[in-house]
């Protein structure tokens, strides 16, 4: 049996709160994940891979109201566009909880370790990914194309910081190959907020697709 419009309406809305919802815990995993690496913290790098069950839950859930809403509700146009955008924005969104997760990992391989540099550029990284999420997340509710634009522009101070991080740890090694190991794990990890910046990105595009109907390729 179809339901009524406002019942429609009201599934809708649920499902946005839930991507919200699975975003800000996505955002959390990012800034725990860098923050166990600065800090040395074991124990939260440890919660960002024991949070990995809570986001995969999440994503799961939101497939599944999706897929019910399209059996149930046969929906048309700007509709199905909304469900379907939210299925590929929870993907997107688990993809930067595995990057994070990644961070994580190496925060565990690298304790006891005397690091070779100070970490300034991979926290800058770090907040600006985890602005762009913010920023994504504000104008898929608000279904704002300006700041979803935001979003992608925002993708190349991110990949000129890696390169300058990628530069400067580059010199230590040719310098010191005592530090190739450990500035092998801090390029990884550099390369793993790019990635949740490329995902914040798409984020930034499917929003655009679900105002406009347009699929632009922006992450270049």
């Amino acid at each position: 049996m179809i339901s009524t419009r406002p019942s429609f309406d009201r599934e809708l809305q649920e499902l946005q709160q839930d991507i919200l919802r699975m975003g800000s815990m996505v955002e959390q995993q990012i800034y725990n994940a860098v923050e166990s690496l600065v800090k040395k913290d074991e124990k939260l790098a440890k919660k960002v891979i024991e949070d990995d069950d809570i986001v995969d839950d999440m994503e799961h859930q939101i497939e599944d109201k999706c897929v019910k809403l399209i059996a149930r509700q046969h929906p048309l146009a700007k509709d199905l566009r909304v469900i379907f955008t939210g299925v590929k924005i929870a993907t997107d969104l688990e993809r930067m909880s595995d990057n994070s997760i990644d961070i994580a990992r190496t925060t565990i391989r690298l304790l006891g370790q005397q690091y070779i540099k100070p970490l300034i550029d991979i926290p800058r990284m770090a907040y600006l990914t985890r602005e762009m999420v913010r920023t994504a997340l504000d104008a898929y509710i608000n279904q704002d194309v300006e700041a979803a634009q935001r979003v992608c522009n925002s993708d190349d101070e991110i990949d000129h910081l890696y390169s300058q991080i990628f530069r400067e740890l580059l010199v230590i090694m040719m310098e010191d190959p005592k530090t190739i190991s450990q500035a092998t794990q801090l390029l990884f990890v550099g390369r793993y907020l790019e990635r949740i910046a490329d995902h914040a990105t798409n984020l930034g595009e499917w929003i655009i697709y679900l105002v406009t109907g347009e699929k632009k390729e922006l992450n270049n």
